[in-house]
């Protein structure tokens, strides 16, 4: 008799390698591209890598990248924050309110508020169960609103009063303003949650599989809750540390910047699904934007729309191959 035996060999070790492949380009591609770029920009534009350009792109980055390390677990879950860009533009407005009280009150006041709405958005998508677009999109809009309440239909763009709080924006370390090292340090913080922790684990996990986190016994839903309130807390500081560089609340900031995030956060190769990403992979995906926009300045010739295109197209072909490197992985 017979015995057929299984497909070993050459076919099987092909296609792990092929599987690695994908998985290692899916991870690092956004890093790869980017050395790529600044590479480009070395040798095309002369002061692409000056001190003081590399310094503007490094304080540019940093406030989408705190708003993006938010993003980045909603994301691992499964959702979408769409309200960050509103969030970000009430946490400013409300940081320049409060530095009339202080550094305290200039960082307090906004992380509160903006606490409040994380939880509050937090508990309809976890607790009621609403879809995370919807909730998020009324936020969008309902926080903006607010916004506009807040500074007169906009008209009235508070200073900020305290000059400590806007050292905290201003001031640096060998060129290196605060907010560069704040958002670096959010980085360091979410990777070690994320790789070391149980809750970090657990945000895996149910972005994995939510019906398999639950027969776990793994708490779901609160899982689902406290990274809304961490996309909140991300936003609003994002926000008071933007009105802190630039010494006002500016009430109409961050319109589209909840579309940049979750570039950022797609580029650097998490999944839009959920369970599979990591906060590395986010801040090569947000200096990667960065210095795009930067060389497409350093042009000086293109439009505005010229630009909107060129940095859409960019993120479609970026979406095409994650989506082809992740149907890869599953083969």
């Amino acid at each position: 008799m017979t015995t057929l035996e299984p497909a070993t060999g050459p076919t099987t070790a092909t296609q792990l390698s092929r599987e690695r492949l994908a998985a290692f380009a899916q991870s690092y591609g956004a890093a790869i591209v980017l050395v790529i770029l600044l590479v480009f920009g070395a040798v095309t534009f002369p002061t692409f890598l000056t001190v003081s350009n590399l310094a503007n792109i490094a304080t540019q980055s940093s406030f989408l990248l705190i708003i993006a390390v938010g993003m980045t677990f909603v994301i691992l879950t499964g959702g979408i924050d769409l309200s960050v860009g509103s969030i970000y533009a009430l946490g400013g407005v409300l940081a320049a309110y409060g530095s009339s009280w202080g550094i305290l009150g200039a960082f307090a006041l906004p992380l509160a508020v903006c606490a409040a709405i994380g939880v509050l958005q937090g508990a309809l998508v976890a607790y009621a169960k609403m879809a995370p677009f919807i909730v998020t999109l009324a936020g969008l809009l309902g926080v903006r609103g607010l916004v506009l309440a807040v500074t007169d239909g906009g008209s009235d763009t508070p200073l900020i009063r305290d000059a400590a709080v806007a050292a905290v924006g201003q001031d640096g370390v060998l060129g290196i303003r605060w907010p560069v090292f704040i958002a670096l340090l959010a980085v360091i913080v979410g990777s070690v949650l994320l790789a070391r922790s149980r809750g970090g684990q657990a945000v895996l996990a149910v972005g994995g599989s939510e019906s398999a986190s639950t027969l776990m016994g793994l708490p779901v839903a609160r899982v689902k809750f406290s990274v809304y309130v961490v996309s909140a807390l991300c936003a609003g500081l994002a926000g008071a540390l933007t009105a802190a560089y630039s010494s006002s609340g500016v009430p109409n900031v961050g319109v589209g910047l909840e579309l940049s995030a979750i570039s950022a956060v797609v580029i650097g190769g998490t999944l839009l699904s959920g369970g599979r990403g990591n906060l590395v992979g986010t801040l090569a995906g947000v200096l990667l934007l960065t210095v795009i926009q930067n060389l497409i300045n350093q042009v000086g010739s293109l439009s505005s729309s010229v630009q909107a295109v060129v940095s859409g197209t960019f993120l479609a072909i970026v979406v095409i191959i994650q989506t082809t490197l992740s149907r890869t992985q599953r083969l």
